[in-house]
């Protein structure tokens, strides 16, 4: 599944489903925990079940319930699973625990989920776990907002918008958790929707360092995530050429291209970028 960019759209705001699906995000997030307030839940599952259950044009449809350990997570799980959304995001994932608490919850088939696995402090510590239940999961990501109100931060981010070390470590940590597992790394939202630049930045750099994509809360961030997660036309033209050069030369370990070594980490990482596009 390519999921350069997920989009969420509040539960309750069942008028911007089909809305959401045609941002150019390759798969949405309807939401049934922080956006929708206690009294709206009931109206919410109703609301995604009829979604659910129409045509949704072919857009992978994801929807966040609420943590396991909530009173809430078991009305969530049984109001969509008849209908089998394309996945479930499961907030405050504490490692494989979380996953196979959700799994004992579910009457049937479980759709893939993608955790958001580092919203507390045995997230993170539990973020290695995640591999013993790999073949549950589509993705792991991370949120940078109730990590840090959990340890008594007063913010996970700089004055220039970069990350404190704690949550530049937790990040960094989500994305090794996710290639060790083999699944996708999909890096947190940037809550600055209106920074076209410093999104791009952001997103360019999280591409940069191996995640595969990114949370979008606002349909205005597509594009621009999308763009930042597609490889350019120069990087496709060299993992071509590096895919070539080892064609042409086969049983060889290292060659020279374009005046630089190259051996199997480069061809291993050209076919991963060709197998984006």
């Amino acid at each position: 599944m390519k999921l350069r960019s997920l989009l969420f759209v509040p539960g309750d705001r069942p008028e911007r489903f089909a809305k959401a699906a045609t941002s150019g995000a390759d798969a949405i997030i309807i939401d049934l925990e922080d956006s929708v307030a206690l009294d709206q839940k009931s109206v919410a599952h109703a609301a995604v079940v009829e979604y659910l259950a129409s045509d949704r044009g072919g857009v992978p449809t994801f929807v966040r319930v609420n943590p396991v350990e909530s009173d809430l997570c078991q009305a969530d799980v049984d109001a969509i699973i008849p209908v089998l959304p394309d996945g479930i995001v499961l907030p405050k994932t504490e490692g494989a625990r979380s996953i196979r608490h959700l799994r004992s919850m579910i009457d049937g088939e479980m759709p893939p989920v993608l955790p958001i696995a580092a919203e507390s402090p045995g997230g993170v510590l539990d973020l290695g776990t995640l591999r013993e239940v790999a073949g549950d999961l589509v993705g792991i990501s991370w949120g940078a907002e109730d990590l840090p109100a959990a340890m008594g931060a007063a913010t996970s981010r700089e004055a220039d918008g970069s990350y404190t070390p704690p949550y530049e470590m937790v990040r960094s940590l989500t994305l090794i958790a996710a290639h060790a597992a083999g699944v996708l790394a999909i890096d947190t939202v940037f809550p600055g929707f209106k920074d076209v630049d410093a999104l791009a930045a952001y997103a360019r750099r999280a591409a940069r360092d191996g995640f595969t994509g990114m949370l979008a809360i606002h349909p205005a961030q597509v594009t621009v995530i999308n763009e930042a997660f597609t490889p350019s036309p120069e990087q496709i033209a060299h993992a071509q050429a590096v895919v070539a050069a080892f064609a042409a030369n086969p049983g060889k370990g290292a060659l020279q291209l374009d005046g630089k070594m190259i051996d199997a980490p480069h061809l291993k990482a050209a076919h991963a970028i060709l197998a984006r596009v």
